[in-house]
């Protein structure tokens, strides 16, 4: 059975209450808005933008949206996970700055922002999934208690998964830090020790007690090691070291079972809607602003993640005349695609529906 993605032609260039309309209009098609009641916590995922970034959602492309909710009574609020690389998203009060200045305040939209997964990324709730490579999902503990989920997801490609929209941002983006260390490694951190200065930091944020002394230097156990991910941030020499999984499947398939995870969470209460504008070749977490890899095309929508990707997709590879997200990444990108399909987050099945 294919699943439905509402579309409405878009461009950045236009002014910012034209889309914010046409994001209000895709919102008002997925037909989320009858789960609404008085005082229902709504949470909008969103990235922020890493700092010097321009790519990201602007904050008033939403104005039309929030005042709708909001005139529902509902308590809605922006939301994002902190980074699992140190940076200024790497703690809470970093990143609630730099929402701050790329516009996201609460005097501009009247809704505040909460990072979801605490101060340094600890706060989290197990999810039981029992897929073939995540058993229990580590995903941010604000999710756990908040009652519908708009996934707002900039469309761009992604040097480790091809391209990243909504199941991205559905399963790496709602992950804590731990969840995040899951998905993108298979061993624990390891000190080097050349580097380390041995100031016991890291010591004292362990909660598993696996650091110890190892000639002089700080050492990472790992028998002991739980693979939370707190050492990597809080490290103020950067001594602690993460190795990337190259495994470009393993990872696509990882994080479509973390996104399957937080699906669980909210069941029918969850909708996705991808931005086509200023697509580029990397992602938001870029700190530079980046050239297009092809021109602006519009909002889509659905209930479904898979079926919202494959439609942003097939739009952005028509619009290119080519598989312009395999030319500049060189990754197999439907990875995520069909094993999102394969483990029932939704289907590459769509009926394109656009609206005006």
């Amino acid at each position: 059975m294919s699943s439905q993605v509402f579309f409405i032609p878009a461009a950045g260039k236009e002014p910012f209450k034209s889309l914010a309309k046409k994001a209000e209009k895709v919102f008002v098609r997925l037909g989320l808005e009858k789960e609404i009641e008085e005082d229902s916590f709504i949470a909008l995922k969103i990235h922020f933008g890493e700092k010097g970034n321009k790519g990201f959602i602007k904050p008033l492309w939403l104005s039309s949206l929030i005042k709708r909710l909001k005139q529902k009574k509902a308590q809605v609020f922006f939301t994002d996970t902190n980074t699992l690389y140190i940076g200024h998203r790497s703690n809470s009060v970093k990143h609630h700055h730099l929402a701050h200045g790329h516009g996201f305040t609460q005097a501009a939209l009247g809704i505040p922002v909460i990072i979801a997964d605490g101060i340094i990324g600890r706060y989290e709730e197990n999810i039981q999934v029992d897929l073939p490579r995540v058993k229990t999902a580590k995903v941010a503990g604000t999710f756990a208690h908040t009652d519908i989920l708009l996934c707002l997801s900039h469309f761009t490609g992604h040097i480790l998964t091809g391209f990243g929209a909504a199941i991205k941002n559905l399963g790496m983006g709602c992950a804590s830090r731990a969840g995040k260390l899951e998905q993108h490694s298979v061993v624990h951190p390891r000190v080097n020790q050349g580097v380390c200065n041995f100031c016991g930091t890291c010591f004292d944020y362990c909660p598993a007690d696996s650091i110890v002394e190892k000639n002089g230097k700080a050492f990472i156990q790992e028998d002991k090691c739980i693979g939370c991910g707190e050492c990597l941030v809080v490290c103020t020499a950067g001594a602690i070291n993460l190795t990337w999984d190259n495994d470009k499947v393993r990872v696509q398939e990882k994080m479509a079972e973390y996104a399957a995870a937080v699906q669980k969470l909210f069941y029918k209460k969850a909708g996705y809607i991808n931005f086509l504008i200023k697509i580029t070749k990397d992602c938001d977490c870029m700190c530079k602003d980046a050239p297009l890899i092809v021109e602006d095309i519009g909002i889509l929508g659905s209930l479904d993640p898979v079926a919202v990707d494959r439609a942003s997709v097939d739009l952005v590879n028509k619009t290119a005349g080519k598989d312009v997200l395999k030319i500049h990444n060189d990754i197999d990108w439907s990875v995520q695609l069909i094993y999102g399909e394969k483990i029932g987050l939704g289907t590459n099945d769509y009926e394109l529906i656009e609206i005006s």
